[in-house]
């Protein structure tokens, strides 16, 4: 299917053109299907014949705004008749009462620290949207370490809670080279915790490769021990890590009938190291973003819609998504991923302010 941006000798559109592409895009959103002038000129309000509105559907497909995937076939949107679309054609939608108090319930009360409210998060951001709900992590790496412990599991095994401000945590099995008690295992979390917190766990990481180096690390057993096992946790532990939920919430519409585009998409989903690195690389500043088809890596293969945000401060917040077909509804979406991203702000805004666990 062709699609096109909108021609630069494109005029300003009338109030007539707009209602007939207000209407076009509505169909398509409510039905998947192309839409008729037939339906149009039925459903619209100004009383026009079925000739008069395939006229200006002809018009609209040749400014951009509309496209025609098959000589006899109705009209669908483009993705600059989607942008006219979100920017000045919908009405405004408040996020309902209700709505608001579940996810108010969700991300002002949850419990269980912050990656699982994150979790949380994602899905309800895919239940209430029938989409794919996607939440980012805050960089670790540039976030303050409260504690850490470490506890015996078996022979070499050791389990650490690595912790840090606003109930970040990381929980990693490490193997040791040698058995460690109960009572070595506390010293070593009581080192690391009284030595390292109030730091970055980027900055911890750094005075740990200087540390190795130093004479005293070389001789005494335990130090050496505690600097080599907390380096082990922090190898991985830097970058934003990313939940996804919802992907088959999508499978259902027509989009995904073809097997092909289903194999996309779940390839697309699955890479999470990849989907933090589009969403970081597309997603600059406040406010919502909406990225259709070929405006994204993510969506572009798909023929999807990214609608998007960030929460918390630049540098160490994160960010939020619905990804869906194009066709999905905006007016419910946008507001809906505004609202999330303010309360996720808050909740990160209180969690660092406390210092405890959200």
């Amino acid at each position: 299917m062709a699609r096109r941006a909108p021609s630069p000798e494109a005029p300003e559109l009338s109030s007539r053109d707009r209602e007939i592409l207000k209407d076009t895009i509505r169909a398509f959103i409510v039905n998947g299907e192309p839409v008729s002038s037939r339906w149009v000129a039925r459903a619209g309000r100004n009383q026009l014949s079925s000739a008069t509105v395939r006229n200006v559907m002809a018009d609209l497909e040749d400014w951009g705004y509309l496209a025609q995937p098959h000589t006899s076939a109705g009209r669908v949107p483009t993705r600059a008749g989607y942008h006219l679309y979100i920017d000045s054609l919908m009405s405004s939608r408040r996020v309902s009462r209700r709505e608001r108090l579940q996810i108010d319930e969700t991300v002002m009360t949850e419990a269980g620290g912050f990656d699982h409210l994150l979790a949380s998060t994602s899905q309800l951001l895919s239940d209430m949207t029938h989409q794919i709900g996607i939440v980012v992590t805050p960089n670790l790496g540039e976030t303050t370490l409260r504690s850490i412990t470490f506890v015996n599991l078996t022979g070499c095994k050791v389990l650490c809670i690595l912790v840090s401000t606003g109930g970040f945590s990381e929980n990693k099995v490490i193997e040791t080279s040698g058995a460690l008690d109960r009572e070595e295992l506390i010293r070593i979390s009581n080192y690391l915790t009284d030595n390292y917190s109030g730091l970055t766990l980027r900055q911890v990481r750094n005075r740990l490769i200087e540390a190795m180096s130093e004479e005293r690390a070389k001789v005494d057993r335990l130090l050496g021990d505690a600097i080599q096992m907390a380096q082990e946790v922090l190898r991985d532990g830097e970058g934003p890590g990313v939940f996804v939920e919802g992907t088959t919430a999508v499978l259902s519409q027509p989009e995904l009938a073809d097997l092909e585009r289903v194999r996309l998409m779940l390839g697309a989903f699955s890479d999470h190291a990849s989907l933090v690195q589009m969403l970081n690389h597309v997603i600059d500043g406040a406010g919502v973003r909406v990225l259709i088809g070929k405006e994204c890596d993510l969506t572009s293969d798909l023929d999807f819609s990214m609608v998007a945000t960030t929460y918390g401060e630049e540098g160490t917040g994160g960010s939020l998504a619905i990804v869906g077909p194009s066709r999905m509804e905006y007016q419910k979406v946008i507001p809906l991923v505004d609202y999330f991203g303010e309360k996720l702000s808050q909740a990160l805004e209180r969690a660092f302010a406390g210092g405890t666990d959200v």
